[in-house]
């Protein structure tokens, strides 16, 4: 499963572990491991593989993963890759909205005085069924927060009026990454 998904490898191992668990009830087969691939120029995460091993290759268990996939939440433009014979079946319902916090052009004091777990917390109740707070990436000039739902639209939407009114989020981006 390559996923196209920006998550740190303990949030993947999340993921890993619900999918184990997935597949064991169903009979499907089992989680054989996993990876992230980084970008070479900041060492952000740019995407995910969670090895999946099928008990057998009909293709009624390749559509009941399929459908598990969808189920569980996976973000769009992710793929089942398929070894023997060689297939690529996309996957993916959900969107993504990566949060871009600037860590380097901000006065010391709103950095002494601002919390990021604040600026998860208010944004993930802002999103309240629409989306919710997957992973996060911490590089030299910015900090990642990373949030998954249905429509990137609607959770930039309902974020916007926190982050116009806190300090931390000033000079900040936003990015749709699925």
């Amino acid at each position: 499963l390559n996923l196209n998904s920006r998550l740190q490898p303990m949030h993947r191992h999340d993921l890993e572990d619900a999918l184990q668990e997935i597949l064991e009830k169903g009979k499907l087969g089992e989680v054989m491991g996993g990876g992230a691939l980084q970008s070479p120029q900041t060492g952000e995460i740019v995407s995910c593989d969670i090895e999946i091993h099928l008990n057998d290759d009909k293709q009624d268990s390749v559509n009941r993963l399929v459908e598990l996939m969808n189920i569980i939440g996976i973000p769009k433009g992710s793929a089942l890759l398929c070894t023997a014979p060689e297939i690529k079946i996309e996957v993916g319902t959900l969107e993504g909205l990566a949060f871009y916090v600037n860590g380097t052009d901000l006065p010391d004091e709103i950095y002494e005085s601002c919390d990021i777990n604040h600026v998860i917390e208010q944004m993930e109740s802002a999103m309240n069924g629409i989306g919710r707070f997957y992973s996060y990436w911490e590089g030299n000039e910015w900090t990642a927060l990373y949030f998954y739902g249905g429509s990137f639209v609607e959770m930039k939407q309902k974020i916007e009026p926190f982050i116009a009114s806190y300090p931390l989020c000033q000079k900040s981006r936003i990015e749709q990454i699925a």
